[in-house]
Protein backbone atom coordinates (compact mmCIF):
# COMPACT_ATOMS: atom_id res chain seq x y z
CA UNK A 1 0.00 0.00 0.00
CA UNK A 2 1.03 3.01 -1.07
CA UNK A 3 1.65 5.79 1.90
CA UNK A 4 -1.12 8.04 -0.10
CA UNK A 5 -3.84 5.80 -0.14
CA UNK A 6 -3.13 5.34 3.65
CA UNK A 7 -3.66 9.13 3.84
CA UNK A 8 -7.15 8.75 2.20
CA UNK A 9 -8.15 6.12 4.67
CA UNK A 10 -7.85 8.69 7.28
CA UNK A 11 -10.80 10.54 8.79
CA UNK A 12 -10.93 14.15 8.94
CA UNK A 13 -10.44 15.79 12.65
CA UNK A 14 -13.59 16.32 14.46
CA UNK A 15 -13.03 19.53 16.80
CA UNK A 16 -15.22 18.68 20.30
CA UNK A 17 -17.86 20.87 21.10
CA UNK A 18 -17.07 24.10 22.47
CA UNK A 19 -16.91 24.34 26.63
CA UNK A 20 -19.79 25.98 27.56
CA UNK A 21 -19.59 28.53 30.53
CA UNK A 22 -22.15 26.26 32.74
CA UNK A 23 -21.91 25.25 34.90
CA UNK A 24 -19.09 27.08 36.55
CA UNK A 25 -15.61 25.63 38.32
CA UNK A 26 -15.41 26.01 41.66
CA UNK A 27 -13.25 28.74 41.11
CA UNK A 28 -15.75 30.98 39.92
CA UNK A 29 -17.84 29.81 42.73
CA UNK A 30 -15.60 30.77 45.21
CA UNK A 31 -14.89 34.11 43.53
CA UNK A 32 -19.05 34.94 43.33
CA UNK A 33 -18.98 34.21 47.04
CA UNK A 34 -16.41 36.41 47.71
CA UNK A 35 -17.94 39.26 45.81
CA UNK A 36 -21.31 39.04 47.07
CA UNK A 37 -19.71 38.72 50.71
CA UNK A 38 -18.03 41.86 50.02
CA UNK A 39 -20.53 43.69 48.37
CA UNK A 40 -22.89 42.71 51.18
CA UNK A 41 -20.56 44.32 53.92
CA UNK A 42 -20.03 47.72 51.60
CA UNK A 43 -23.99 47.95 52.01
CA UNK A 44 -23.82 47.55 55.17
CA UNK A 45 -20.80 50.37 56.26
CA UNK A 46 -22.67 52.57 53.79
CA UNK A 47 -26.20 51.92 55.88
CA UNK A 48 -24.50 52.32 59.76
CA UNK A 49 -22.59 55.33 58.52
CA UNK A 50 -25.69 56.84 57.07
CA UNK A 51 -27.94 56.24 59.66
CA UNK A 52 -24.90 57.58 62.32
CA UNK A 53 -24.65 60.46 59.50
CA UNK A 54 -27.89 61.04 60.61
CA UNK A 55 -28.42 60.37 64.14
CA UNK A 56 -25.27 62.90 64.46
CA UNK A 57 -27.20 65.25 62.56
CA UNK A 58 -30.10 65.32 64.99
CA UNK A 59 -28.00 65.42 68.15
CA UNK A 60 -26.70 68.61 66.87
CA UNK A 61 -29.82 70.39 65.78
CA UNK A 62 -30.62 69.58 69.86
CA UNK A 63 -28.36 71.29 70.53
CA UNK A 64 -28.70 74.15 68.12
CA UNK A 65 -32.10 74.74 69.72
CA UNK A 66 -31.08 74.45 73.00
CA UNK A 67 -28.55 77.41 72.36
CA UNK A 68 -31.23 79.21 70.30
CA UNK A 69 -33.71 79.32 72.92
CA UNK A 70 -30.70 80.90 74.75
CA UNK A 71 -29.80 83.17 72.25
CA UNK A 72 -33.40 84.88 71.54
CA UNK A 73 -34.42 84.94 75.67
CA UNK A 74 -32.54 87.38 78.06
CA UNK A 75 -28.86 85.95 79.18
CA UNK A 76 -29.65 86.18 82.42
CA UNK A 77 -29.26 83.85 85.26
CA UNK A 78 -32.14 81.86 84.96
CA UNK A 79 -31.21 81.19 81.26
CA UNK A 80 -27.71 80.44 81.81
CA UNK A 81 -29.16 77.52 83.87
CA UNK A 82 -31.77 76.34 81.29
CA UNK A 83 -29.13 76.28 78.77
CA UNK A 84 -26.69 74.22 80.85
CA UNK A 85 -29.35 71.74 81.98
CA UNK A 86 -30.42 71.64 78.45
CA UNK A 87 -26.88 71.05 77.11
CA UNK A 88 -26.55 68.56 79.86
CA UNK A 89 -29.76 66.86 78.54
CA UNK A 90 -28.76 66.68 75.07
CA UNK A 91 -25.04 65.21 75.94
CA UNK A 92 -26.39 62.66 78.65
CA UNK A 93 -29.30 61.59 75.77
CA UNK A 94 -25.79 61.20 73.55
CA UNK A 95 -23.80 58.83 76.28
CA UNK A 96 -27.15 56.73 77.12
CA UNK A 97 -27.01 55.88 72.97
CA UNK A 98 -23.44 55.11 73.25
CA UNK A 99 -22.47 53.68 76.12
CA UNK A 100 -23.76 51.04 78.66
CA UNK A 101 -27.20 52.36 80.29
CA UNK A 102 -25.98 51.11 83.68
CA UNK A 103 -22.56 53.37 83.72
CA UNK A 104 -24.09 56.19 82.77
CA UNK A 105 -27.13 56.79 83.94
CA UNK A 106 -26.20 56.95 87.27
CA UNK A 107 -23.99 59.46 86.85
CA UNK A 108 -23.87 62.86 88.33
CA UNK A 109 -21.93 66.10 89.68
CA UNK A 110 -18.41 65.15 89.43
CA UNK A 111 -18.47 62.03 88.19
CA UNK A 112 -20.52 62.86 85.28
CA UNK A 113 -17.77 65.66 84.24
CA UNK A 114 -15.20 62.55 85.10
CA UNK A 115 -17.07 60.77 82.34
CA UNK A 116 -17.47 63.20 79.84
CA UNK A 117 -13.65 64.28 79.68
CA UNK A 118 -13.05 60.94 79.60
CA UNK A 119 -14.82 60.53 76.40
CA UNK A 120 -13.84 63.66 75.05
CA UNK A 121 -10.89 64.27 72.24
CA UNK A 122 -7.59 64.77 74.52
CA UNK A 123 -7.72 68.34 73.26
CA UNK A 124 -11.26 69.18 73.95
CA UNK A 125 -10.91 69.13 77.55
CA UNK A 126 -13.42 71.40 79.51
CA UNK A 127 -12.30 74.88 81.86
CA UNK A 128 -12.85 74.96 85.52
CA UNK A 129 -15.73 77.08 84.74
CA UNK A 130 -17.44 74.46 82.54
CA UNK A 131 -16.44 71.72 85.01
CA UNK A 132 -18.27 73.53 87.81
CA UNK A 133 -21.37 75.19 85.63
CA UNK A 134 -21.87 71.41 84.63
CA UNK A 135 -21.46 69.58 87.48
CA UNK A 136 -23.18 71.67 89.43
CA UNK A 137 -24.82 74.01 87.91
CA UNK A 138 -28.24 72.67 88.60
CA UNK A 139 -28.73 73.19 92.06
CA UNK A 140 -27.28 76.78 92.01
CA UNK A 141 -29.91 80.17 92.26
CA UNK A 142 -27.47 82.20 89.95
CA UNK A 143 -24.94 80.97 87.30
CA UNK A 144 -22.47 82.63 85.03
CA UNK A 145 -21.23 80.57 81.96
CA UNK A 146 -19.42 81.22 78.70
CA UNK A 147 -21.86 79.98 76.45
CA UNK A 148 -19.44 79.85 73.63
CA UNK A 149 -16.94 77.46 75.11
CA UNK A 150 -19.90 75.54 76.37
CA UNK A 151 -21.65 75.14 72.75
CA UNK A 152 -17.68 74.19 71.64
CA UNK A 153 -16.98 71.22 74.04
CA UNK A 154 -20.72 70.22 73.51
CA UNK A 155 -20.22 70.31 69.92
CA UNK A 156 -17.00 68.83 69.72
CA UNK A 157 -18.10 65.81 72.59
CA UNK A 158 -21.04 64.62 70.25
CA UNK A 159 -19.40 64.89 67.13
CA UNK A 160 -16.46 62.35 68.53
CA UNK A 161 -19.21 59.82 69.80
CA UNK A 162 -20.24 59.85 66.15
CA UNK A 163 -16.83 59.63 64.75
CA UNK A 164 -15.10 57.24 66.88
CA UNK A 165 -17.17 54.41 66.76
CA UNK A 166 -16.48 51.48 64.66
CA UNK A 167 -19.05 49.83 62.88
CA UNK A 168 -19.79 46.61 64.98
Amino acid sequence: MDSEELLAQLADIHLPAPISWWPLAPGWWILLALVSLALAYLVRNFLHARRRKLILSFALAALDDCFSKYDNGTKDSVANLELVNSVNSVLRRVALYHFPRQGVASLSGDAWVDFLNSKAKPNAAMSAELHKSISSGRFQRELDIDSERLSTFARDWITAQYRSEAPA
